[in-house]
């Protein structure tokens, strides 16, 4: 019989669904025999509901992201394994708004689920807890560290992006036995030998600079321009690549500020060849999401980081200076002496790569793909 697997994410960010299409890609991949869904889980409530989930949080990422700390330190508590009210209150708002999606779980048979964001776990966990849904289920993390609304019981298995990100689960109180350490899931491009004289002619880069990559984000938000200033500031004569992602206006209003630049200066919108460009680059200016951080090291490219978002991202971004893998900067105007400072030392930042390759998880995808299958006993050749 063939077996049905739901990949659940929610639009919380991009990451979670460009994880989410990952594990998709992956299990078309390896299991091709296996039927394979991917929805985002706010997609199955209202739109007051959706945007309060959703929306609500990229205008406070853009707006106010110290609130989005504040928030994150908060519902992690103090430590404590214990409920608290607010779990309860917020575990019943979600279920009354989710009630179409609880319909559609149960509407037709399903083998397992795979999450990649925690928000659809929950919600199994507590059906499962009440004896209403039998459904397995296993969690994919999307940040180097793991908070604790990553934890739902009952959960077959977590997948997790670094051993203190297993800890911390343990520490939560999910069984040692029971989490991976696979890295987060990119898109099995990621996996491909760069070949970075191909893609330097591909994309028109003569290739005698060294290529410095601005990334903006799927939605292009944040202090973009002032980074972009910045960079234009580094003493170094440099292809300048800047990736604005969906946000159209981001990138019409950085070309026509477009001056006289010791800098060869390219401006693109969204992209399907990231994974190119991460090929190209010596080295890549970005905030530190979870999924763009697991590309950039898969890619073996070492990062400067800016702009954080408080919690999930500064996390990330200790992970990465703690391990050599980047620089940070606190504001735009030291980007110019301190993106200089690493490009005038090869040696450094050779280091530097060699740090960021070792940390990457290109096969991640594929990893979690394999292991999620063999919660319901199913065995799959990755050759």
């Amino acid at each position: 019989m063939q077996r049905r697997v739901l990949v659940l994410s929610a639009a919380v960010g991009a990451g979670h669904l460009r994880a989410a299409e990952a594990v998709e890609a992956a299990m078309r991949q390896i299991a091709p025999d296996v039927e394979v869904e991917n929805h985002d889980v706010l997609q199955f409530t209202n739109a007051v509901f959706r945007r309060m989930y959703g929306k609500a949080y990229l205008d406070l990422v853009n707006r106010a992201p110290h609130v989005v700390g504040y928030f994150y330190d908060w519902l992690e508590g103090d430590g404590e394994r214990r409920e608290r009210k607010s779990d309860y209150l917020r575990r019943a708002v979600q279920k009354v708004n989710l009630r179409a999606f609880e319909k559609f779980l149960t509407a037709s048979p399903w083998n397992l689920v795979i999450n990649t964001h925690f928000l659809a776990a929950e919600l199994i966990a507590s059906l499962r807890n009440k004896g209403e849904l039998g459904l397995p289920q296993v969690t994919v993390c999307t940040d180097f560290d793991t908070h604790r609304l990553w934890v739902n019981q009952p959960c077959e298995r977590y997948f997790c992006a670094t051993d203190e990100g297993s800890l911390h689960l343990q520490h939560w109180g999910v069984p040692a036995e029971d989490i991976d350490v696979t890295g987060i899931p990119i898109m099995p491009a990621f996996a491909a030998p760069v070949d970075r004289a191909a893609y330097l002619a591909k994309h028109k880069i003569a290739g005698d600079w060294p290529v410095v990559l601005q990334l903006c984000g799927g939605f292009g938000v944040g202090p973009v321009e002032q980074v972009y200033q910045g960079l234009l500031e580094v003493t170094t004569p440099v292809d300048l690549v800047v990736i604005c992602g969906r946000n159209e206006e981001l990138k019409q209003r950085l070309i026509a500020t477009q001056g006289q630049s010791r800098h060869r200066l390219h401006i693109l919108g969204h992209t399907s060849e990231m994974d190119q460009w991460m090929g190209c680059a010596d080295l890549i200016v970005s905030k530190p999401g979870g999924l763009t951080t697991s590309e950039i090291l898969a890619r073996g490219v070492p990062m400067v980081v800016v702009n954080p978002i408080p919690g999930q991202e500064s996390r990330n971004s200790d992970y990465l200076l703690e391990n050599g893998a980047a620089v940070k900067t606190n504001h735009p105007c030291l980007l110019g002496p301190k993106v200089s400072q690493i490009l005038s030392d090869p040696a450094r930042l050779a280091r530097m790569r060699e740090a960021a390759r070792s940390l990457g998880h290109p096969h991640a995808a594929v990893d979690v793909v394999r292991r999620s299958l063999a919660v319901i006993g199913m065995t799959v050749s990755t050759a």
